[in-house]
C-alpha cells in the first residue's frame, strides 16, 4: 500500500471517529496513526484533516450543493467521510489532480462503503472536478 493511500485511510479513520464519536481532532488523529512512524504519512495525514476541520463548513456546503436531493444528514458517515477528505484535496490541495483524488476516494468506499458508495461519491466528486475545471 502506497503511503498516500495509508494516509488516506488514517485521514477516514479520524474523521469518522470525530464524526459520530465526537471525540478531539489530536486524540483522534494520534489514535488512527496508531504506531505509523513513516513521517511522510503522519505529515499528510494531519495537514488534511487539520485543512478539512478547518474548512468544514465550506466543504459540508459543496458536498450538500453537489449531492443533489440528500441532505447531508442523509448520507452515510463513511460516504460523507471519504467526501469531505476528498473535497478537501480537490479544494485546498494543488499538488494531487482531482483525478487523482476521485480515483482514490472511490477505492476507499469499496473497502469501507456500501455496494453503492462508489458511484455515489464518484458523482458528486466528478461534478465538483468539472466546476472547478470551468473556473479554471
Amino acid at each position: 500500500m502506497g503511503k498516500r493511500r495509508k494516509a488516506r485511510e488514517i485521514i477516514l479513520k479520524t474523521l469518522f471517529q470525530m464524526d459520530v464519536g465526537k471525540c478531539d481532532l489530536e486524540e483522534s488523529l494520534q489514535y488512527a496513526l496508531g504506531r505509523v512512524q513513516n513521517p511522510k504519512i503522519v505529515d499528510y495525514a494531519g495537514s488534511v484533516v487539520r485543512t478539512t476541520c478547518e474548512n468544514l463548513p465550506e466543504i459540508d456546503r459543496v458536498i450538500s450543493e453537489k449531492s443533489k436531493n440528500w441532505r447531508l444528514a442523509r448520507i452515510a458517515h463513511v460516504d460523507k467521510n471519504i467526501l469531505r477528505m476528498a473535497v478537501c484535496e480537490i479544494l485546498y490541495r494543488e499538488d494531487i489532480p482531482a483525478s487523482v483524488t476521485i480515483n482514490e476516494a472511490v477505492e476507499l468506499s469499496k473497502i469501507y462503503g456500501t455496494e453503492d458508495s462508489g458511484k455515489f461519491i464518484n458523482g458528486i466528486l466528478g461534478s465538483l472536478a468539472e466546476t472547478k475545471e470551468e473556473e479554471v
